[in-house]
């Protein structure tokens, strides 16, 4: 079940914008610098559920490079350990994406396969030290069958252990969006908040505002107190721009959080653990649901309010990853997301 953090960064990525600025910007690779925003395509990897549990978390886009296309596999690790697996599990999910290519005769030409881009964005505490390559997960083959054996390598951007100086020159919506999950709450009050004020106030993307907007809420959903999730929660989207950007402000400097600190997420395990945090974390889910809910759709109906107080943690996941690709209200919760009388359609 995916996290909520693990969500909003989902959310960030079904934006070509931010695909892009990930692989222009964090990694080494050029290729995707001058491509226009209209050359990528999401493509939904739901072929992989079909054959292997609980992936949620990929995320596949189709880019358009003069006549051919290159395919970016982006692997969320938001908030996790190490997983020393994970040049097989590229190997695999590369392998189930070039079955379902061939299933749906969607090969060039020459039927040959497309190359693919394999990324895994990392933001757990831990260094990653995990193999690159599946060739270090392989037991030394004899001379004669060293060529036979397969092969697979990835591209990690480690978003906790990214250069400070080369973040910070970086004028870009990810570069900001990373300082301020990083950064201590002085540097986001007086440094990142004003900087994305900036960028609320030319942002003509609308769906891409809401997207930012949800995985602020999220961001702060991890570290706050009850009191700061309501706030958060209770933060109309027709209202001043700036006026909630300071809010937030306000609550990460209330909270003190530097998420990049290995002592705080320590801490934040310790207290997941404990079974007087359960409520709290129920809590946060209702409040990222509800904001995500207004931003989205605007007015939430009242039957729709009461069912999301008294939901389970299990059903709260549920309505908040339906809501990242739902059109409507009604779409989600049925009947009781019709507009009341007085309500507009």
């Amino acid at each position: 079940m995916p996290a909520t953090h693990d969500l909003g960064y989902r959310l960030l990525f079904a934006h070509p914008e931010l695909v892009r600025e990930l692989v222009t910007d964090f990694t080494s690779f050029t290729l995707l610098n001058d491509v226009a925003l209209s050359a990528f395509e999401r493509v939904n990897p739901a072929y992989v559920s079909d054959h292997l549990s609980a992936r949620q978390d990929d995320i596949v886009w189709r880019v358009r490079l003069g006549d051919e296309f290159l395919y970016v596999y982006i692997l969320l690790e938001c908030q996790s350990g190490v997983d020393r697996w994970m040049a097989l599990r590229m190997q695999t999910y590369i392998g189930l994406l070039y079955q379902d290519l061939v299933k749906g005769h969607q090969l060039s030409p020459g039927l040959l396969l497309p190359p693919v881009l394999p990324l895994v964005f990392y933001n757990g505490v831990p260094n990653w030290s995990a193999s690159l390559e599946l060739a270090g997960l392989l037991m030394q083959a004899p001379a004669e069958l060293a060529a036979l054996q397969p092969s697979q390598r990835y591209v990690l951007i480690d978003q906790q252990r990214l250069d400070k100086t080369a973040l910070e020159a970086n004028a870009s919506l990810l570069a900001l969006l990373f300082r301020l999950e990083l950064s201590a709450a002085p540097d986001v009050l007086y440094e990142v908040m004003p900087a994305l004020t900036t960028w609320f106030a030319a942002a003509p993307q609308a769906n891409l505002r809401r997207s930012v907007q949800v995985w602020i809420s999220a961001l702060l959903a991890r570290g706050a107190s009850e009191q700061a999730l309501l706030v958060v929660g209770n933060v109309e989207e027709g209202a001043d721009m700036k006026g909630k950007l300071d809010i937030w402000a306000e609550e990460f400097e209330e909270i003190g959080f530097q998420k990049g600190s290995a002592e705080g997420m320590a801490k934040g395990k310790a207290e997941g653990k404990a079974e007087g945090k359960a409520e709290g974390q129920i809590v946060a889910l209702r409040g990222v649901l509800g904001s995500l809910l207004r931003i989205k759709f605007g007015d939430v109906p009242e039957l729709v309010m009461k069912r999301i107080d008294q939901a389970p943690e299990a059903e709260l996941h549920r309505w908040i990853e339906h809501s990242v690709n739902a059109p409507t209200l009604p779409a989600i919760f049925g009947r009781d997301a019709a507009p009341t009388q007085g309500q507009s359609g």
